[in-house]
């Protein structure tokens, strides 16, 4: 079991990230280092248990762990607060208590639902995250943000958790489909946008096989943020460092802005006003990562307007978008003005205006307070 161990630390916080091979199998003895207690709640949807669910389970009984699999269905619906209350449930039935802890085995809902259920149970007990989607390996996983839905909105209900430890295996990815990986992507060319030019360019230029890519080192090696053992996987050494790579870039902005109190964290929300808006108004019908990939590119339009961007690098990023078969227009049919009106429930209003992240150049992005709804209808209405 080789892995590399990224570590996030921050006001409150610290945890490590371990990315590699065969590290699934390796779960109870990982967990044993920082739970206490040996009741666990592993929570995943019906796809995530169906393939992972036994290994994990027996991994956990194996280091005399007590594990109870709870599945959930699959999708953005199961984010709600009526689940979290039969999950919880569920725990009490099975005889969780304060000493107990949630291990979260799936994508980015698992991980926001998982996480929130850790976070008000008990008053709060440990979570552990075990991310099998890209998407969820270089987001989702980092940073503690849980939450469920409302019909207004997107994770209007939540609170900040930080897990105990992320297990990302990188074996689980063998699973996913080409079009499961693309979300991943998605945040992935986001991560380039707003802070690594050179990330970028990389993956502009060999992006043919962008499962294969190898992005070894970073210039930006600082923050609380340090690796140990780098590039040591005999196997799929280009996708471990690339999810080193993107674990990495949140982590620092994570680490110095954990509550976006400073703005800091907000860069991550680059495609996210719009993006998140799509999926309201679609009823989640189009999967995150090409919202966020259509959100981006009204994000380069308003930037062009309000932050300078020049019109090839919105090209260049379209183009990427593209070679990685992630859309840069909405689906025939779209109501725009739906849209529209679903962006105003936004958790970025702040006192009715908008904090829209903007790029002036590909691998730098700030929040402007100048973006009106007038802009973003118009970018909207270009999709």
């Amino acid at each position: 079991m080789n892995s590399d161990t990224i570590e996030i630390s921050g006001n409150g916080f610290r945890y490590s990230a371990l990315v590699g091979h065969g590290l699934m199998a390796k779960a109870g003895q990982l967990a044993r280092k920082v739970a206490s207690g040996n009741r666990c709640a592993i929570i995943g949807d019906e796809t995530s248990m169906r393939l992972f669910g036994d290994r994990v389970r027996e991994s956990f009984s194996s280091e005399n762990f007590s594990p109870r699999l709870i599945r959930i269905p699959a999708g953005e619906k199961s984010k709600s607060l009526a689940q979290v209350e039969k999950i919880c449930d569920e725990m009490i039935a099975a005889g969780l208590d304060r000493s107990s802890f949630v291990v979260g085995l799936g994508g980015g809902v698992i991980g926001d639902i998982s996480g929130f259920v850790a976070a008000i149970f008990q008053r709060g007990i440990p979570h552990i995250q075990i991310p099998t989607t890209l998407l969820a390996m270089v987001d989702s996983s980092i940073g503690g943000k849980t939450g469920v839905n409302l019909d207004a909105g997107k994770n209007l209900i939540g609170v900040f958790h930080h897990p105990a430890l992320i297990i990302a295996d990188i074996e689980a990815l063998e699973s996913l489909p080409p079009q499961e990986l693309r979300q991943g992507y998605a945040e992935i060319i986001k991560h380039a946008i707003i802070r690594d030019a050179e990330m970028f360019q990389t993956l502009s230029s060999r992006a043919k096989r962008p499962v294969r890519l190898g992005l070894e080192g970073s210039r930006h090696e600082s923050l609380k943020v340090t690796h140990r053992n780098p590039s040591t996987c005999a196997r799929g050494d280009g996708l471990v460092s690339l999810v080193r790579r993107n674990i990495a870039i949140k982590a620092r902005i994570v680490s110095a802005d954990a509550r976006e109190v400073s703005g800091e964290r907000a860069l991550l929300n680059f495609g996210h006003t719009v993006g998140h808006a799509i999926e309201r108004a679609t009823d989640f019908k189009i999967p995150h990562g090409d919202c966020i990939s259509i959100g981006m590119v009204a994000a380069c339009a308003i930037s062009m307007k309000r932050a300078g961007l020049a019109s090839r690098e919105r090209d260049h990023v379209v183009s990427l978008l593209k070679k990685f078969e992630l859309p840069s227009q909405l689906p025939a049919g779209v109501d725009r003005e739906k849209i529209a009106a679903t962006v105003v429930h936004d958790k970025k209003f702040i006192g009715g205006k908008i904090r829209f992240v903007v790029t002036p150049r590909i691998g730098e992005a700030h929040v402007s307070n100048d973006v009106t709804m007038e802009d973003i209808r118009e970018a909207i209405a270009a999709l």
